[in-house]
């Protein structure tokens, strides 16, 4: 069995070379999925990336927090009501090209505003994770999500030290219109970056599971659908979806927005987006290890997000004793990263905050990635992971929009964390050796693995 499983693959691999031939090496080169996952993230870097630049300021650069709070609460509602039941199926039938193409370019500033982008947002999103879990080896999955979480947070990096140099000077406590309007204009470039995107029967990696299409239909995707989402193991990984993207509001309204003033919030807005490119690093670092098998790996991911968890809420806490201090006695939206003695610590606590939020969502695509090596049931997990995500960043928004206690809405979020990890804990015990249908299940290595070895014999 192994034997002709390997025949197979390397019989594949002649047909791809031979195919390979006869094409440019543009098209090659365009059809590689590496070139695809670097694209994507470039597009990710241009538009959602200028967005968290600008939310990272806290109330999206306003000294009033509310309206842009209650922006992103329209915004989130959109993107759980349309990427589960909505987006995850159309992705079978319309590729990603389309999906990429329908979602919108513009900011949220005033609540329609959030809720047109928040439909957008569904078709990115969900395009985007397919594309990052499904079309590189399983060896690579990691890598893959360090790669994108790299480029992608670079926008945010890059937009707040921008908005950092065109605010240094500013009093006002608000962002200048040249800040809305830079940011836009990359937006816009982001999102024509779309027509680059190929189909995933075009992309050269031999595990990928396209659909064929003479299965695309209404009726099986629903079935799939379904199939997907009544899964025990996507199951247990809802509450770790719920509570991806919940600390958001506290971390940037709170932490950084009532704690420090307009350039200083940049400055650190900068800082958490480039913690997030070292923190997706480091754990697409942990979740590639050579000489562990996948299993263990998964195992090790798990670990390493509890105890960086504890720690860093447990510093979170005393963070949040001090703020409540500062605020009683009218201390607000005051310190400047040029006061050592007052600055040091919640920028770097703020800076920790945007490194686990790398490792949080980089391990919750790494799951998904290893349920399945097939675009559409991915977009599908995808598509539930943005909906549960969404809903849980929904909540937290209009909690904080509804100025409830500072030290309430950190005590939700870490609770929801740590506990959401613990119910996930069946999830990762699950992860398998290989989600290749063609692999055998008893053998001791990845299917990345096979691959490669296979890949070597058809050298030979």
């Amino acid at each position: 069995m192994e034997d002709g499983t390997r025949h197979a693959d390397a019989a594949d691999s002649v047909v791809h070379a031979n195919e390979d031939g006869k094409r440019s090496i543009f098209y090659q080169i365009y059809t590689h999925c590496w070139f695809q996952i670097i694209l994507i993230s470039f597009i990710c870097f241009c538009c959602p990336g200028m967005y968290n630049a600008l939310a990272g300021l806290g109330g999206s650069g306003q000294v009033d927090q509310t309206v842009a709070a209650n922006a992103t609460v329209a915004l989130l509602a959109a993107t759980a009501a349309t990427a589960l039941f909505v987006v995850g199926p159309i992705f079978d039938r319309v590729g990603p090209r389309v999906c990429l193409l329908l979602a919108t370019k513009n900011g949220a500033f005033v609540i329609a505003a959030g809720a047109i982008l928040g439909v957008g947002a569904s078709f990115l999103w969900v395009a985007q994770g397919a594309i990052m879990t499904t079309y590189v080896k399983e060896s690579q999955k990691g890598r893959a999500i360090a790669a994108f979480w790299i480029i992608f947070n670079l926008g945010g990096g890059v937009g707040s030290l921008a908005s950092f140099g065109l605010n240094y000077h500013s009093k006002s406590g608000t962002v200048s219109d040249g800040t809305y309007i830079a940011l836009l204009i990359i937006m816009a470039i982001g999102w024509l970056l779309g027509l680059l995107i190929c189909p995933p029967s075009s992309v050269r990696v031999s595990q990928l599971q396209a659909t064929p299409q003479s299965e695309k239909n209404w009726r099986k995707t629903a079935r799939q659908a379904l199939n997907t989402m009544t899964d025990w193991r996507v199951l247990c990984m809802l509450p770790l979806f719920f509570s991806a993207n919940v600390f958001y509001s506290y971390q940037q309204n709170v932490v950084n927005g009532m704690t420090f003033n307009i350039r200083t919030r940049s400055l650190n807005g900068a800082l958490y987006w480039i913690a997030q490119m070292l923190g997706g690093l480091i754990i697409g670092l942990i979740l590639d290890m050579p000489g562990f098998n996948r299993p263990t790996r998964a195992r090790i991911g798990w670990g390493f997000l509890f105890v960086t968890g504890m720690v860093i809420w447990g510093g979170g806490y005393a963070f949040q004793k001090w703020s409540d201090r500062r605020m009683a006695a009218g201390l607000k939206q005051d310190i400047d990263y040029t006061e050592g003695s007052l600055s040091v610590g919640p920028i770097f606590l703020y800076i920790f905050y945007g490194a686990y939020d790398a490792f949080w969502q980089s391990f919750c695509y790494w799951l998904m990635g290893a349920r399945s090596n097939s675009p559409a049931e991915t977009a599908i997990t995808v598509g539930a992971y943005k909906t549960f995500q969404a809903t849980g960043g929904a909540m937290a928004w209009r909690i904080n929009a509804l100025k409830k206690p500072a030290m309430t809405q950190f005590a939700m979020d870490w609770g929801l964390c740590m506990g959401s990890l613990v119910i996930a804990i069946p999830a990762v015990l699950a992860v398998t050796l290989t989600s290749d249908p063609n692999s055998e299940a008893g053998e001791g290595r990845d299917a990345g693995d096979s691959m490669d070895k296979s890949d070597r014999e058809v050298k030979a």
